[in-house]
């Protein structure tokens, strides 16, 4: 009978774990009539899809941009079961050689939708078969080298590329002139992320009211997977220190504990904000100084907190470095420091003659 309870014990707790890790991919909803927020965007990507099926022909390629965690990967998959075809995901940083790209291209089956991540990164030679690849729907292989090398060309099926980027700006424009369709994706309002909380909460089974999901909401940085995320920490805090419910009260408790305050600055965002306010008198000071006093990489602190402190309002980007604004120094309840105007000396004030 131990045996069996022990046994029983183990598959429930695998089966949690499971749970957990399949938490990101259930909550990703599975048609644009689901998605939430990112209105125009929707509108321009329904009628590109209609029009693609009333064809009956492949869709356009199409190229997504924006910040991380605004549902760029999702829209993809959308794309892919909205045009009820394959899909398959990959990667820039893993297309190092124009033969990785070859061998991917010439595998992919008729109408498959290729999501083809952080393009921006891809390697130079793969983006130049890139360029072939998406308006010829062919590809060159070079077989053999030097003066006996031969160019053989190979015919691809057809298959619509969802490109995601981060970086637009790094993109050439002979790749961006390639896609049929750019979307640019935007921070979300909070009655979108409440209503995004609302999803997730029901499909994890999580019981809620409107000031817990409003809480969560406001702290998520205007980004659906930081919502998720938030949602799912305080699960675990509404599980052990409560009955399970997430109320307002227990959403401000969890978030608490976790360091995430009322705007949704976390941990980091406040050791930045507090090194350039007390430490560094408001600044400018220097990137990688800045970085050194909290005791993180330059390339942290720039790519993860910066954007959104940049966003409030409370950090700005000078070419003599970073400087807080009037809005951090209210925030953190501190008195900018006096600046003393050198006066000039009497015999400069005197006009000549005098």
């Amino acid at each position: 009978m131990m045996e069996d309870r022990a046994s029983t014990d183990r598959l429930i707790d695998a089966m949690a774990a499971v749970g957990e890790n399949m938490d990101d991919s259930a909550l990703r909803p599975p048609t644009l009539a689901e998605f939430v927020g990112q209105p125009r965007v929707r509108e321009q990507l329904d009628l590109v899809l209609r029009a693609a099926r009333g064809r009956e022909r492949t869709a356009d390629h199409v190229l997504l941009s924006g910040p991380p965690g605004l549902g760029k990967t999702t829209l993809a998959g959308i794309i892919a079961a909205e045009m009820n075809a394959p899909f398959r995901v990959t990667s820039g940083p893993t297309l190092q050689h124009a033969g990785d790209l070859a061998a991917l291209l010439t595998s992919l089956q008729p109408g498959e939708v290729l999501f083809l991540d952080e393009i921006h990164r891809i390697a130079r030679p793969a983006q130049e078969m890139l360029y072939l690849a998406m308006e010829d729907f062919r590809v060159d292989v070079i077989i053999g080298k030097g003066p006996g090398a031969t160019a053989v060309p190979l015919t691809l099926e057809p298959f619509t590329l969802v490109a995601a980027t981060t970086r637009s700006g790094l993109l050439p424009g002979p790749l961006r002139d390639r896609f049929g369709f750019t979307a640019h994706m935007e921070f979300y309002d909070d009655d979108e992320l409440m209503a995004i909380v609302a999803r997730s909460a029901a499909l994890l089974g999580i019981e809620s009211d409107a000031g817990g999901r409003q809480v969560i909401a406001r702290r998520s940085r205007g980004t659906p997977r930081v919502a998720n995320r938030l949602l799912r920490r305080v699960r675990d805090y509404a599980q052990v220190h409560g009955d399970g419910r997430i109320t307002s009260t227990m959403a401000n408790a969890a978030l608490q504990l976790y360091e995430v305050d009322e705007l949704g600055l976390d941990r980091l965002d406040n050791a930045v904000l507090s090194a350039l306010l007390r430490r560094f008198d408001g600044g400018p000071v220097g990137l990688a100084t800045l970085a050194v006093a909290i005791g993180e990489e330059p390339e942290t602190v720039e790519t993860v907190a910066e954007p959104f402190l940049v966003r409030l309002g409370f950090l700005t980007r000078t070419p003599r470095g970073r400087v807080a604004t009037a809005s951090a120094w209210r925030h953190a309840q501190l008195d900018p420091p006096v600046i003393v105007e050198e006066q000039p000396a009497l015999a400069d004030s005197l006009e000549p003659g005098s």
